[in-house]
């Protein structure tokens, strides 16, 4: 059985660890509600974005308006943006989606050229090997497009030269509180037929059907020159919204490992307090048996010693009648 003094180190621990976990919950708490808010305030527009650029790739009739529009006869090289977080303490948040990543990556079959955002992909990639192109971190807690503009213009340039014939993005979709999902997008080009579809349907995100019948737009000025301005806009915004759901189901995982790290803590203070209870009390126990044993042991010796008093009288008083 552990010393008293090291079940009271141990106890004064895991209270410190109960402090730092309830603190990371509260504030991945007030994190998660403002990243909440964002994600549903731009996630309709930024689906029905995606269904206008999907009717527009489909009512062009095989003739493309925009590179990005178009899609490669054959895909011999793929760019897949990881989206995962700078720091730890967030249960399987990062775990799930590098899986995803990876196993992508196995079933492909083809060179991956990976962009990593956040420091624990590019750690795990570099790790396991990966041909990293880009890394980013350190992103805003309240990122804008502006922000994400590098990350897009790099896979953007890497479509449209050639070095790539498709790029897809690797991160979590938040479903709720209680719920985030690794998901594959395929991102560019802008269709709803992808690699992704081929080798790894259970991980890809589900995206807007083509509307039936044939769709009619007016282009003012042109049709050149409205695709041209509006193409790449939306292919940053589907990159935004991405980063958007990552940071929420970030936080949200994040809070929710830190609740089940509190619980548990306040269960291992209450287990170790019991046994620094009963530590303490069989040291008392002890410490009684030997005040007693002594007490005991002292008493047998007075007595000894009376009754050797007592013998050695009558031997004295014999002598005295003689």
């Amino acid at each position: 059985m552990p010393t008293l003094r090291e079940v009271k180190n141990r106890i004064r621990s895991v209270r410190n660890i109960t402090q730092i976990t309830r603190a990371l919950e509260a504030v991945s708490a007030s994190r998660v509600r403002r990243a909440q808010a964002r994600v549903l305030a731009s996630r309709a527009f930024a689906e029905k974005a995606w269904e206008i650029l999907v009717n527009i790739q489909a009512a062009s009739k095989s003739v493309p308006l925009h590179p990005l529009l178009t899609q490669r006869d054959q895909v011999n090289r793929v760019m897949v943006v990881v989206i995962t977080s700078d720091r730890g303490l967030a249960g399987a948040y990062n775990t799930n989606i590098l899986r995803v990543a990876q196993r992508f990556d196995a079933r492909l079959g083809k060179p991956v050229d990976y962009v990593a955002v956040g420091r624990k992909s590019r750690d795990s990639l570099v790790r396991s090997g990966a041909n990293i192109v880009a890394s980013f971190s350190d992103l805003p807690a309240s990122p804008t497009v502006s922000d994400i503009s590098p990350i897009a213009r790099i896979a953007m340039d890497a479509y449209l030269s050639g070095e790539v014939d498709e790029v897809l993005i690797a991160y979590t979709d938040f479903v709720s509180m209680l719920a985030q999902r690794p998901a594959v997008l395929g991102w560019l080009p802008l269709t709803t037929e992808t690699i992704a579809q081929q080798v790894a349907a259970e991980y890809v995100k589900d995206v807007a059907l083509v509307s039936e019948g044939t769709q009619n737009y007016d282009y003012e000025p042109s049709a050149a020159a409205v695709v041209e301005e509006i193409v790449p806009r939306f292919t940053e915004l589907q990159l935004y919204q991405a980063l958007l759901e990552a940071q929420a189901s970030e936080h949200a995982a994040r809070m929710a490992a830190m609740r089940n790290a509190t619980d548990n803590a306040t269960q291992v203070t209450a287990d170790l307090v019991l046994l620094y209870n009963k530590a303490r009390q069989a040291e008392i126990t002890a410490e009684i048996l030997d005040i007693v044993g002594g007490a005991n042991a002292l008493q047998q010796a007075i007595d000894n010693r009376a009754e050797a008093i007592l013998d050695a009288q009558p031997a004295q008083g014999q002598l005295l009648d003689a």
